[in-house]
């Protein structure tokens, strides 16, 4: 079997030290001169750290991951030079899970997670405007002070939003920054003394045009949200919530949300098209392939805690035949983590069964018999 890698002195993921220790050179160390930001943290603004049901769900995905060196390496380089990593391979290496570990591994708090449809805008992952029940609550309060708002009143019942002028409320409305929530991409660019971990998810799904509208907002590290800059002479700061908690009210100054730390950004495609080269050479790339027999023990013994070395036949047996299947086809790990999970309580034991079991839970998911 492999053995296990020496950590490299340069590496921060799966690196020398204690987690706090690489944590602090992450923060500490010098980026390079042009991805230097220079974003505010808010004082009375505290990001999720490593506790509660998000952590929790970061770190149990995130702490079996065993990474080899060529994941490591680049992982790295991505990190110090503070540039989007965009992990390519097929459904099921591991690809989004390589997030969670990195935050895992650093204490970077939960993962942003921003899964992406065809249907998807830039604006969807910066900030939500709930324009309409602004509009709503703001025409509703009108009829409320006037005496004559009866009690289903509804949108039907407002004053034309022609005529409401601009993104401010009427005089005694309600403010703007209950209608307004970051989305994850703008959550993970707050300003903040630790970077945050941003899984964009299946980018290659996207309309043609988002890769190339990420690129100024990668670029700059920031993002102005034109609802509050028009409202900035009167309210200069804003306080609205996250993704993480609609509650968690950050001030937003200015209308503009500038990192202090470029986020760690990991996106993930399944190869289903290509991208623009001016995205490409923004972004760090990593191709990740089907683990082979090495790996699969150490995910297995690390998720599992089943040595297929030294353990029962049947598992190496279970390992083989994954191996095998995915000649024909491709196969995702965690049905082979499935497999043995069933095995392990004593699932689907009886010999006969072999063939139904490895058809039901090595189910190919592309190829001639998918």
């Amino acid at each position: 079997m492999e053995a296990e890698a020496v950590a490299k002195d340069w590496w921060l993921y799966h690196g020398t030290g204690e987690a706090a220790e690489r944590r602090t050179r992450l923060e500490t160390g010098p980026p390079p001169p042009w991805r230097d930001f220079t974003g505010i943290p808010d004082p009375g603004y505290t990001p999720p750290g490593c506790e509660g049901p998000a952590w929790e769900r970061t770190w149990r995905r995130g702490e079996g991951y065993v990474p080899d060196d060529t994941e490591k390496d680049v992982v790295n380089t991505a990190l110090h030079l503070r540039r989007p990593l965009l992990i390519t391979g097929k459904p099921g290496v591991g690809k989004s899970t390589l997030a969670s570990s990195i935050a895992a591994d650093l204490g970077l708090g939960p993962v942003l997670h921003w899964p992406i449809t065809s249907r998807t805008v830039l604006r969807d992952g910066l900030y939500l405007y709930d324009a309409i029940g602004r509009l709503q609550e703001a025409g509703l309060e009108q009829l409320r002070t006037a005496g004559s708002a009866p009690p289903g009143a509804g949108v039907r019942d407002l004053p034309d939003p022609a005529r409401t002028p601009g993104p401010g409320p009427a005089p005694g409305g309600p403010s703007i920054a209950r209608y307004l929530r970051l989305g994850p991409l703008g959550t993970a660019l707050l300003p903040q003394d630790r970077p945050r971990v941003l899984l964009v998810d299946e980018i290659d799904k996207s309309d043609i045009d988002l890769p190339g509208d990420l690129l100024t907002v990668f670029e700059d590290g920031g993002f102005d949200i034109p609802e509050l800059a028009r409202l900035a002479k009167e309210e200069p700061a804003v306080a609205i919530g996250t993704d993480d908690d609609p509650d968690a009210a950050v001030r937003i100054t200015q209308g503009r949300v500038q990192c202090r730390h470029f986020p760690v950004v990991v996106l993930t495609s399944n190869g289903e098209r290509d991208f623009p080269p001016a995205f490409l050479r923004r972004c760090v790339r990593l191709h990740m392939e089907p683990p082979g027999l090495d790996k699969l023990a150490r995910i297995v013994r690390g998720r599992l805690g089943v040595d297929i070395e030294q353990g029962d036949d049947e598992y190496r047996e279970l390992v083989k035949s994954f191996l095998d299947r995915a000649d024909d086809g491709d196969l995702a790990t965690d049905q082979l983590l499935n497999a043995i999970q069933l095995r392990l309580v004593g699932a689907w034991s009886a010999p006969d069964d072999r063939d139904r079991f490895l058809a039901t839970v090595m189910h190919h998911l592309t190829g001639p018999s998918a």
